[in-house]
This record gives structure tokens, C-alpha cells and sequence, in this order.
């Protein structure tokens, strides 16, 4: 079995096999072509992001800089920003739905490693050989989501749509839909309803309404 194949299936895999490192190599290098083009180069920007990423919808704007591990294990759905040093160690698959705002900072990470220390440092792999493993989870981002800055999303977390992460939380559990969450480890601090309308802030306002 490919090494891509064990992280497919959540096995332990050897994060030095000499294909996931061409993948990833290949990633890193886009990452800092990326990061070197002007913010008004927006075909530019795209055209890399679609070497990047899995799969990306239209109105993609990621501010940059971006850093991608494989890439090709993350899909991002329409109208996404990501703002600066966006963050995602897609070992394990990514995905992230429609129209989602990403703070500063934001990070996803989806790789395990064993707690005790010695299996840190080497375990036996399948094949017999004495290997550095890991394993990984995936992550599931729904629609309408807006992550505030320096969020954390640990390995194998689902963030349900229309969700809230306020800034500095370390998501370690999965969030319902449509609730605030927030913290360190980052909990509901309540359900988003119609009582959140900007229209109960008319001082915020200034002649602007939600659509009909």
C-alpha cells in the first residue's frame, strides 16, 4: 500500500516517503512563488493556486503569504479570503465550503503524532523497516464560516455552516452549525440567530440594510 493510500485510510504513514516528499517539495516551492507576486496579480495568484490546491471555486483571494503543505489534499469552495499567513498542513484531506472568511493567521493542521516519545522517534513500519510515523484527520470547514485571527483547527474537526470561531480560539472538538464558539479549547458559547441582525444596531449602520 502507497503511503498516500495509509493516510486515505487514517494508518500510521512515513511522512519522508520519497513521494510524499516530491509532493510536498513541489508545494513548498509554489508556496513561496505565491508569496513573492504583487497583491495586484490576481491572475498570477490564481493560476498558482489552482497548481496549489485540489480544487478551488471562483472568487478564491487568498492576501498572502500562504502556506501549503500538500495542497492537493485541500479543497476550497466560491468566494473564499483567506487573510495573512494562512496555514493548512493538509496531510490528511481539507475541506473548506463556500463563501468562508478566514482572520489572520488562521492555521489547520491534520497530522498525529504518538505521545509517547520513543514511538515519536521511530516505530516499525509495514514493511518491517524502523520509520518516523504519523498519522492524520481530516478536517471539514462548512459554508458561511468566519474564523476570526490566530484560530487553531486541530486534526479531524468539523466546523458546522454559518459558524463563528472568535480570534485566538484552538478548535479541538467539532462545532455545531450556526453557533458562536470561542476559546482555549474552544466551546458554544451560544447559537447565532435573528436577535445578531446588524439591523439591531442601527448605530453601526449609516445607511446600509441586509438585503431583502
Amino acid at each position: 500500500m502507497r503511503e498516500e493510500e495509509r493516510i486515505r485510510e487514517g494508518l500510521l504513514f512515513c511522512p519522508a516517503d520519497p513521494e510524499l516528499k516530491r509532493m510536498k517539495l513541489r508545494t513548498h516551492n509554489l508556496n513561496l512563488d505565491y508569496n513573492k507576486t504583487y497583491e495586484h496579480e490576481t491572475e498570477k495568484r490564481a493560476a498558482l493556486l489552482r497548481q496549489m490546491l485540489g480544487e478551488m471555486g471562483e472568487g478564491v483571494v487568498i492576501q498572502g503569504p500562504v502556506w501549503l503543505h500538500y495542497g492537493v489534499h485541500t479543497k476550497i469552495g466560491r468566494k473564499f479570503f483567506g487573510n495573512f499567513n494562512l496555514t493548512i498542513q493538509d496531510d490528511a484531506e481539507v475541506t473548506i465550503g463556500n463563501n468562508c472568511d478566514f482572520g489572520p493567521n488562521v492555521t489547520i493542521v491534520t497530522p498525529v503524532h504518538p505521545m509517547l516519545a520513543e514511538e515519536r522517534r521511530t516505530m516499525i513500519a509495514a514493511d518491517g523497516e524502523e520509520r518516523h510515523l504519523c498519522y492524520a484527520k481530516p478536517v471539514t470547514i462548512g459554508n458561511d464560516v468566519w474564523m476570526g485571527a490566530n484560530v487553531v483547527v486541530c486534526p479531524g474537526v468539523t466546523i458546522g455552516d454559518g459558524c463563528v470561531i472568535g480570534a485566538g480560539s484552538v478548535v479541538t472538538r467539532s462545532i455545531p452549525p450556526r453557533t458562536f464558539a470561542a476559546g482555549n479549547p474552544c466551546r458554544v458559547i451560544r447559537e447565532i440567530t435573528e436577535a445578531d441582525s446588524m439591523v439591531n444596531h442601527p448605530e453601526r449602520l449609516g445607511g446600509s440594510r441586509p438585503k431583502d
